[in-house]
């Protein structure tokens, strides 16, 4: 997949379809639009694009890297991060259109939800975008908003289920379960005196957790799953200053220091509690690991 991030100096060598919005998520709103260009991808000899505009930087449902990962498994040629800069902010929508879509993505097809809005102030719309098509000679593609429970999905919603601890219905609007990412730190090595070795995450500060506690997980290894329960917290009974994510993996024992892992949450199965001594944790950590096998099968 080509990639630009930080730039706004991104092109396309010929004909595309571009499907533009946050992606801030990649849920299963997103996935709808990255389907609809892989299929004229497939069908019309275009190159997809996901052009993606005007993410915010905190309270993050996916990390830079983990959009760019995210998007590439879902078969997009060509991924642009484009930074919200003075110089695409201020275009009007026509301006966008044509210096944008058209001169330098080439765009025959632009695929977008209905309620799209672009250029400066938001003025531009898919009303807009489909009277410009006869005169760029592309064509507009507008998608309904997918929908669960009678609500639109999207990234607050998401957002209001993972604050709430609800992994397994923001697994359902995601398309995927909640993951977080990134490379394994050295922590205090309490879990391997308890006989329990753990994997340690730091989680940048923007990255959204859900609330502190103990999860039934997934940790992605080198392509391999290996189930298993994580810790969301400070680890109130050893006194940790920040808040990490520590994984126990079933039955492995590998020394990942420094390795890159994704760890995906499934099942929300305690608070975070503090102990009165290493002896009450290391008994909770063998209940936590009963409920965690008995959630993915034993």
């Amino acid at each position: 997949m080509k990639y630009f991030h930080g730039t706004t100096d991104f092109y396309s060598d010929g004909g595309t379809a571009v499907t533009l919005g946050k992606f801030d998520g990649v849920h299963r709103g997103h996935q709808k639009l990255m389907r609809h260009i892989k299929i004229l991808e497939e069908k019309e000899g275009v190159s997809s694009v996901c052009f993606a505009l005007g993410v915010r930087r905190d309270s993050l449902l996916l990390t830079g890297e983990e959009q760019r990962r995210v998007v590439e498994q879902m078969g997009i040629s060509c991924f642009i991060d484009c930074p919200f800069l003075p110089e695409i902010s201020g275009m009007t929508p026509e301006q966008f259109v044509e210096e944008i879509l058209v001169k330098r993505l080439h765009a025959r097809h632009i695929v977008v939800g209905t309620d799209f809005r672009f250029g400066h102030r938001r003025a531009g719309d898919v009303e807009l975008l489909k009277s410009l098509q006869e005169k760029y000679r592309f064509a507009v593609h507008s998608l309904e908003k997918e929908r669960y429970h009678g609500r639109e999905i999207s990234s607050s919603y998401i957002r209001e289920t993972l604050e709430r601890g609800e992994l397994e219905q923001a697994a359902v609007l995601l398309g995927r379960p909640y993951l977080v990412s990134g490379q394994v730190k050295h922590g205090r090595r309490i879990g391997r005196t308890l006989g329990m070795p753990t994997v340690n995450l730091i989680p940048p500060e923007e990255k959204l957790l859900p609330p502190n506690g103990v999860y039934a997980s997934k940790t992605w290894v080198e392509g391999t799953p290996y189930p298993g329960v994580t810790n969301i917290g400070y680890k109130p009974t050893v006194g940790e200053k920040f808040r990490g994510v520590e994984t126990y993996l079933f039955d492995v024992d590998m020394d990942l220091y420094g390795a890159d892992i994704v760890t995906e949450l499934y099942r929300f199965q305690r608070p975070e509690q503090k102990f009165r001594s290493l002896e009450e944790l290391k008994a909770q950590m063998h209940r936590d690991i009963s409920l965690g096998k008995e959630y993915f099968g034993g």
